[in-house]
């Protein structure tokens, strides 16, 4: 999407822009346009404003994965090649370096999860209450000890050692609400300390407008004096939107270093401690994916290769869900289905490595103090009857309508609320109003004050002699439940939907996981009341299954999510009815609205993203050819170099090249070099500039650059002042495309080669007549969808 001010942007706000020209301006616009006798007065417009090759995602440099992987197969040689033990033991070691980084990466994700587990648990119960023998221990290890349990009539149980910090109903209501906007704050404040802006290549890169505007209207706006970038809060959100950018080839800077790690882990701690509708398995994902990244870099064979170092990220954040949920095959499965675009047999291997690590150190870690990975252990002790199957039909397309209101509502909440300008430039008073409606709403019903991990275990239970205590049990221990607890049970799903859709998107880390499956669980608790059912099976095995269909109509996910659901629970008894709640949900969902949360989260965050399947369906419903993606022919004048036989060309064009790229605000785009009318070769700016800037820094002004090699008959060039050969940098093979190609085959190599420029040539004369962008290709296909 276009990063502009008429377009409000729900995780950042763009810096302040002053688009008017004045006079003086326009006067020195229109001389210079004069002035330049081979660029008319139009082109001049459009070589300075958004049109044409500024595109809405230039904030974003790519990786070329192909180059990347040449580059790594020059290095696997020259490790490899080598004879002797010495050799033979380097060789070694860098075969096992993925594995030795995935399993270092578990282990400390793992070990990140248990300090924010531990954090949590206690200060999500200070707003209730401490515990007297160890102020720092959660309500739960509080009451492990032989104190005798005591049940309460409106909260479940507790123990002796637990101490209230009042009695009164009005003042207990009066500090969980202070408390939860105390750690509201705090969260906020913290997660606004990693505001960055993306790097602009020019003076108003970042301010680029949509590329449908007219020349008439680019001519009268003007570009910024000072380079300006789109600003976005780096542990804000579950973070898995911008990894899937990451992964997909985008680069966003500093969004893995050490002190958003840090901040995402406070921050996930005091943001789920208020109560909020959010979680903190999202941000998990963040967080391990930050430690692939700190771990990868250690070593040289990731540190200087994207494509390698994307393998590492693609296995790393596995384990953020395995540790998550203590699901560490769905941790797999997630990272294959819902994040990756790249996932080789080697990635998977990794992964599972990295899962495998993850869940062996929580096990011994122990942060539920139970001993086991299992979060939501049950026995039912019963089975479900053929006639159930109707039932868990009901529960697939509740959880796919839950999905589909709440991806429309969520993404008009952005587009409309956020975008005031007292809630985009006041972030944390936004936290602020949040966190106060949901304590307000949330506290009345026993139910839904407690943190979400704890609700759906509340929900889950199996009302047998071992947990008569708890609340749930106590209020379905009737021969009928009363209708204020189905009333609780109907206003706890009700409520999970709003504050869920103005919650997710605050500038706080948060997930949606945690919450989608807490109106799940209150829904299918709901349903397994009706008569028929309550004395046929446990009302728990309804609240598993809406969970878990609630989840996969807000995420879409699949079969990563019905294995999740059975690692959680332990209940193998129940995959079916899982799996069919969730594909009933999927395909509801999917008629309701076409995208999930993540996706949409991306277009609303204005992320780059190129999905394989999304776009192919875009480009079937018409006939569309490569040559619509061809760029102006002022855009093609600028990046095309005409290499004469000698192969050699004036540093000032190069230099002039470099500046018309950067007034277009490219930042990894690229010259086409033209010999005798025919390609010859590519030439990354990334190479141009290094080659200029760093290579030609010993070099007088006046030297003359080598690109090519000379052709036989090419002339001796006249004297020059010096010559700087940037030929090595050269792509002489760049791969292209012909300009009647269907869209079909542009899509399918960007997305499977992982191309960042495509070169178009004309139908039988095989001359050049354009190059596409990846970013280009991006933006084209956005269009497509409105």
């Amino acid at each position: 999407m276009a990063a502009d001010e008429e377009q409000p942007d729900e995780r950042t706000h763009l810096l302040p822009r002053d688009r008017r020209l004045n006079s003086l301006a326009v006067e020195e616009a229109d001389a210079a346009s004069v002035v330049s006798s081979h660029i008319s007065k139009e082109e001049q417009a459009l070589g300075d404003t958004a049109v044409g090759e500024r595109l809405p995602y230039n904030d974003y440099t790519t990786i070329d994965w192909l180059h990347d992987l040449v580059k790594d197969s020059f290095r696997y040689r020259s490790v490899h090649s080598g004879k002797g033990i010495r050799n033979g033991l380097m060789a070694l070691l860098d075969s096992c370096q993925g594995w030795i980084a995935a399993a270092i990466i578990g282990t400390l994700t793992a070990c990140v999860a248990f300090l924010v587990d531990m954090a949590v648990a206690t200060v999500s119960d200070w707003k209730t209450g401490y515990c007297q023998k160890n102020p720092f221990a959660s309500k739960d290890l509080c009451c492990t000890s032989k104190s005798p349990l005591t049940p309460l009539a409106d909260s479940g149980e507790t123990c002796s050692d637990w101490k209230y910090w009042t009695g009164n109903y009005w003042h207990g209501f009066g500090i969980y609400v202070g408390l939860a906007l105390l750690f509201g704050i705090i969260s906020g404040t913290v997660t606004l300390t990693t505001k960055r802006a993306l790097p602009a290549s020019a003076p108003g890169a970042g301010d680029s407008g949509p590329m449908q505007k007219n020349s008439d209207q680019a001519s009268r706006e003007t570009l910024k004096p000072t380079a300006t970038g789109k600003s976005i809060y780096m542990a804000a959100g579950s973070g898995i939107p911008e990894i899937k950018t990451i992964l997909s080839g985008f680069v966003i800077p500093h969004f893995l270093d050490f002190n958003v790690l840090v901040v995402k882990a406070v921050g996930s701690v005091f943001a789920v401690s208020t109560g909020m509708c959010l979680g903190k398995e999202g941000p998990f994902v963040h967080i391990s994916t930050c430690v692939a990244y700190l771990v990868g870099i250690r070593f040289h064979k990731y540190r200087g290769n994207g494509r390698k170092l994307r393998e590492l990220l693609a296995a790393g954040c596995s384990s953020g869900l395995s540790v998550a949920f203590g699901a560490p095959i769905g941790g797999v499965l997630f990272a294959y289905e819902e994040i990756s675009t790249y996932f080789p047999r080697k990635v998977l291997w990794r992964a599972f490595i990295c899962s495998l690590f993850a869940a062996m150190t929580l096990k011994a870690l122990n942060p539920t103090g139970t001993g086991k990975l299992v979060l939501f252990e049950t026995n039912y002790g019963t089975t479900y009857r053929p006639y159930h199957y109707i039932v868990f039909v009901v529960l697939g397309a509740a959880g796919g309508v839950f999905g589909g209101v709440f991806c429309k509502a969520n993404f008009l909440w952005s587009r409309s609320f956020r975008k005031y300008t007292i809630i985009k430039n006041y972030p944390v008073l936004e936290v602020f109003l949040v966190v106060l409606a949901t304590a307000l709403l949330q506290y009345p019903n026993p139910l839904a004050r407690e943190p979400g991990d704890v609700i759906i275990k509340n929900l889950l239970v199996d009302c047998n002699a071992s947990s008569r205590t708890a609340y749930v049990c106590m209020q379905e221990g009737h021969d009928s439940p009363s209708s204020k607890y189905l009333g609780w049970l109907a206003y706890g799903t009700l409520i999970k939907l709003v504050l869920t859709i103005i919650t997710f998107g605050v500038k706080v880390p948060s997930g949606i996981i945690i919450p989608a499956l807490d109106g799940g669980a209150f829904f299918g608790r709901l349903v397994g009341q009706l008569p028929f059912l309550a004395h046929s099976i446990s009302p728990g095995i309804f609240a598993m299954v809406g969970a878990g269909s609630f989840l996969a109509g807000v995420s879409r996910m699949t079969i990563s999510l019905a294995v999740i659901m059975f690692e959680l629970t332990g209940e193998l008894e129940f995959i079916v009815p899982n799996m069919i709640g969730i594909m009933v949900a999927k395909w509801v969902a999917d008629a309701l609205e076409g995208e999930g949360v993540y996706d949409l989260a991306q277009t609303v965050l204005g992320h780059p993203f190129l999905d394989l399947d999304s776009a192919m369906t875009l480009v079937r419903q018409d006939a569309h050819l490569a040559e619509e993606l061809i760029p102006p022919p002022q855009t093609m004048r600028e990046i095309t170099v005409d290499v004469p036989e000698s192969g050699i060309v004036p540093r000032g064009l190069l230099t002039e090249k470099m500046h018309q790229l950067h007034r277009r605000g490219l930042m990894d785009a690229g010259l086409v070099l033209i010999q005798r009318a025919m390609l010859q070769g590519y030439l990354a700016q990334g190479e141009l500039e290094f080659g200029l800037e760093t290579l030609g820094e010993t070099f007088p002004a006046g030297c003359v650059v080598r690109l090519l090699p000379p052709l036989p008959t090419a002339q001796v060039p006249m004297e020059h002042e010096g010559e700087l050969d940037l030929s090595p940098f050269i792509d002489r093979t760049p791969l292209t495309i012909c300009a009647k190609a269907p869209m079909e085959f542009v899509v399918e190599m960007f997305s499977k080669l992982g191309l960042r420029h495509l070169c178009v040539t004309e139908e039988g004369s095989g001359r050049l007549v354009g190059v596409i962008i990846k970013k280009r290709l991006v933006v084209w296909l956005e269009g497509l969808k409105h």
